[in-house]
């Protein structure tokens, strides 16, 4: 069965990514399962979507009841999913972003909230950051802070500017009145797991009141209790104008979100925005049943407390420089390249991601992970140490 599986993905599918030798046919909490009945401890949760760990069975229900009564209408319609959705998630939102635009992707909403800025301020000018990932399609792309993914498709959408992530004085040298916002990653995922000071998110929000830009957050990856909160904004005092959310919304159903002020929401009118797919009934029943299962079986303790654990066992290990990030967005420096880390914990059948930094491996587990996996986690990476070294 594996190897028809695999013959058929490449006979038929871009070969989009190099991926692992695995077939997965059933997940259970931090746990996958091969079609060869092998289980492998997942810290990497499909780029960081599995919030609730695979296969929530609240999630599921939810899920399931939706199909039952309605699987998708447009939002020409009222819809009593729709509105538990934006009800719960703008109750957990940071204070001051009380609009919610509800799109497919990670992508989809960083477009819409560039979109938004330059129609808002009449301006062109987005200021994003080095090392920064904001998505595939074009304009997200452009303020992609990274040029290996910009090889072959100029000329990308004009008036995007990079400046290196944590500089406050480079924003402040690029910032006029032309600038219609600012762009970030409040930490930077892709590349290598990185944070800035308060200081520098506390003075972008200085900068863009200054010069009346919107400050955009891009929490895809940050967002939904990845951190230990259920976004990174909240921290320092400051508040954006805009935040992005996707990922681990909806614990897998493909969702994405667009949150903004009353401000922002008072000056968009019919037809400004739309979305075919964008706040269907089955993605608001994953999104509500998620936040629930947050919030009820009290994940944000956990991840605070259990990634805790995680950093200190790792920072223990002779091979490690240095552990960043918050919560379960986790990156682990070593010494030698993260590569052979990363095989090396495949063969003990744990999955890992790695980064534009050769020398990061990054672990985004689901919220729910516990101190038997994360031990045996540690015990693995260990082994891998030993034979590196």
């Amino acid at each position: 069965m594996s190897e028809h599986v695999r013959q058929l993905e490449d006979r038929f599918q871009l070969p989009t990514y190099k991926k692992f030798p695995l077939v997965i046919e059933r997940g259970d909490d931090v746990w996958l399962l091969t079609d060869q009945g092998e289980r492998y401890l997942d810290l990497y949760g499909g780029h960081a979507v599995a919030v609730t760990g695979h296969c929530h069975r609240r999630v599921v229900a939810a899920i399931q009841r939706q199909v039952e009564k309605l699987i998708f209408y447009s939002n020409l319609v009222y819809n009593d999913a729709r509105a538990e959705a934006v009800q719960k998630l703008i109750e957990i939102a940071p204070v001051g972003l009380s609009k919610v635009f509800f799109v497919n992707s990670g992508a989809e909403a960083n477009e819409n909230a560039i979109k938004l800025a330059r129609k808002l301020t009449g301006r062109t000018g987005i200021i994003s950051f080095e090392g920064g990932f904001h998505g595939r399609t074009m304009a997200a792309l452009s303020a992609t802070g990274s040029s290996k993914y910009h090889k072959g498709i100029a000329p990308l959408v004009p008036d995007h500017h990079h400046v290196p992530f944590g500089d406050l004085q480079a924003v402040a040298a690029k910032m006029n009145e032309t600038v219609a916002g600012v762009l970030l990653e409040p930490i930077q995922s892709m590349a290598g797991v990185r944070m800035a000071s308060a200081e520098f998110y506390q003075g972008l929000r200085r900068l863009c009141n200054q010069y009346g830009a919107l400050l955009i957050y891009d929490e895809v990856q940050t967002g939904m209790g990845r951190t230990g909160e259920f976004f990174f904004a909240p921290r320092w005092g400051v508040t954006p104008d805009i935040m992005t959310l996707a990922k681990g919304i909806a614990s897998g159903v493909p969702m994405g979100a667009v949150l903004v002020t009353e401000a922002i929401a008072s000056r968009v009118g019919y037809g400004d925005f739309g979305t075919t797919f964008g706040g269907g009934p089955l993605a608001c029943a994953a999104l509500t049943a998620t936040l629930e299962v947050i919030a009820q079986e009290q994940l944000l303790d956990n991840v605070r407390q259990q990634s805790r654990y995680l950093m200190e066992r790792c920072q223990a290990l002779s091979s490690v420089e240095q552990i960043t990030g918050l919560g379960f967005l986790l990156g682990i420096r070593f010494k030698q390249p993260a590569a052979a880390f990363q095989q090396g914990l495949l063969q003990r059948r744990i999955l890992t991601g790695l980064a534009d930094d050769p020398h990061v491996l990054r672990v985004l587990p689901p919220l729910t992970l516990r101190q038997p996996e994360i031990d045996l986690f540690i015990n693995a990476l260990s082994q891998v140490e030993e034979e590196l070294l």
